[in-house]
């Protein structure tokens, strides 16, 4: 293993390999710096993209894009009080109190330095933990998948918290659709209403760009329309010292290390999302830190969320790499990414293409020291000048890239309808107040679930005892079962304490 990650960061010295991962850290800044757009729109923007490129450039240039894109969403939100990305709503609180006491300069600092902090530490964990898991899953047959495939679809219904309801109608949602197309059992097509094209099923690129691109195109037009950006002041006082001192290295590594661990096992799980883990990790540090009042420019206060964020970036990739189920919807973009290259996530990647495996692993432990740098050098004009960019271009810009990705991956038209079908569907239920996030999962892991299903049930002679008969798959099904009955256990520790006050 230790020489194929020798080789992994070996091939990073090659120069185009190492220019891809710089632009894609460059591009992750600014993208994140954007209202509006974040890693997710641009990776399903860019992946028929980089269908003509080298299998290498093409990893790296995605994980630089995923690696920076969530520290970049930082900057406005320390500065301007405008969060660039949805990870980046808990900085505002403390960061912008910062910038109103004249400490710009040291909450990017220590945004900066968290983020960093953070990455590389998921990076490790990525580095060693993934192929382990590999190793292990090659002891998988038919049941161990099913039950995983079930333990994944659970975590998106035990981790909805108050939205259960709505996840659970999601994650259904996705289900059905992953139905669509020939029954691999007995060969008949389903809900394909006679439409030719739906035989194959759903295809995966064209609605993952629906669902981010098309989307962000409406979401963006909502923000034209409200002119929400008109009445910011993006004349910014002059930034002082950005990096933390010694002191204030100090006093902040008990929050780096265990924000790092929040965001660690958070990214790990799948379906837990970045969101949940910022949180924690933020209500983590206030209670750590009672002496402190949060919300007032507290340097933990940055430090806390921009940690967890950056830690579940490289950790959602472990079962995305390993098992071949994504830690959230942003890792399950690089399975399009994988697919466009004739490749599959999950052991069979660390196997057949090590030079591919062990290089995004590398890609991800570089791209964050790049972060660094390139984040403190570039945050005001990233905070300013971008903002400044003319709306209606940033919108026929990405309508144009969605459209074209749609089309290269088939050369179809009817891809295109399915883009845009998904991301109507996708800004409605945003706008009732439904996330998408649950749906991602469902449809990647149905076909396996149902795959597996058969399979099993063809080894067992139609015998269910074959899923609690192997150790994993038992295994799998109680930390399944554990999963959904979270909530369940939640909700009567409340009903509880509201009767006990």
């Amino acid at each position: 293993m230790l020489e194929n990650i020798a080789l992994g960061f070996g091939q990073l010295l090659h120069p185009t390999v190492f220019i891809a991962l710089f632009l894609g850290v460059v591009v992750g800044l600014i993208v994140g710096a954007l209202p509006g757009l974040n890693d997710s729109i641009t990776m399903a923007v860019l992946i028929p993209v980089t269908f003509g490129m080298d299998s290498q450039i093409a990893m790296v240039l995605l994980v630089g894009i995923y690696v920076a894109a969530c520290y970049g969403g930082s900057i406005p939100a320390i500065l301007l009080n405008i969060p660039g990305t949805a990870s980046s709503v808990v900085t505002c609180l403390d960061g912008y109190k910062m910038t109103q006491k004249g400490q710009s300069g040291l909450a990017l600092g220590i945004s900066t330095t968290s983020s960093v902090f953070g990455g590389l530490m998921s990076s490790l964990v990525l580095m060693f933990l993934a192929p382990f898991l590999a190793i292990q899953a090659l002891r998988f047959g038919p049941p161990e998948y099913f039950s995983l495939a079930i333990m994944g679809i659970s975590t998106v219904v035990g981790m909805a918290g108050k939205d259960l309801l709505k996840s659970l109608i999601i994650s259904i949602f996705g289900l059905v659709i992953s139905t669509i197309g020939m029954s691999p059992q007995v060969g008949f097509p389903r809900f394909t209403f006679g439409i030719d094209y739906l035989y194959d099923g759903i295809p995966l690129v064209p609605m993952l760009i629906g669902l981010f691109g098309v989307t962000s195109v409406l979401e963006l037009a909502d923000t034209i329309k409200n002119d929400l950006l008109s009445k910011v002041d993006l004349h910014i006082k002059k930034i002082g010292r950005m990096l933390p001192d010694r002191k204030m290295v100090k006093r902040l590594l008990p929050t780096w290390i265990t924000s790092s661990a929040i965001g660690n096992v958070i990214g790990i799980i799948p379906g837990a999302g970045m969101i949940m883990a910022i949180y924690m990790a933020y209500d983590q540090a206030k209670r750590s830190n009672k002496d402190k009042e949060f919300g007032t420019g507290i340097p933990e206060g940055v430090a806390a969320p921009e940690t967890a964020n950056n830690a579940v970036v490289a950790s959602s990739m472990v079962p995305l790499m390993a098992l071949g189920v994504p830690g959230n919807s942003t890792s399950a973009l690089f399975i399009g990414a994988l697919m466009i290259q004739g490749m599959r996530p999950g052991p069979s990647l660390f196997k057949d293409f090590p030079e591919v495996a062990y290089l995004i692993i590398a890609a991800f432990f570089v791209g964050n020291i790049l972060m660094g740098p390139l984040g403190l050098a570039l945050s005001k004009f990233m905070s300013t000048s971008i903002l400044r960019l003319n709306r209606y271009l940033l919108n026929g810009v990405i309508i144009l890239l969605c459209v074209t990705g749609a089309y290269s991956v088939r050369n179809s038209s009817f891809d295109i309808w399915i883009m845009i079908i998904f991301g109507v569907i996708s800004y409605i239920l945003n706008k009732i107040h439904f996330s998408l996030s649950p749906i991602i999962l469902p449809l990647i892991l149905g076909p396996m679930m149902e795959q597996n299903l058969q399979q099993s049930l063809i080894l067992s002679r139609g015998s269910w005892a074959i899923f609690f008969t192997s150790p994993i798959s038992l295994g799998l099904l109680i930390v399944s079962a554990l999963f959904l009955l979270a909530p369940v256990w939640k909700a009567i520790n409340e009903r509880r304490r509201s009767k006990i006050a």
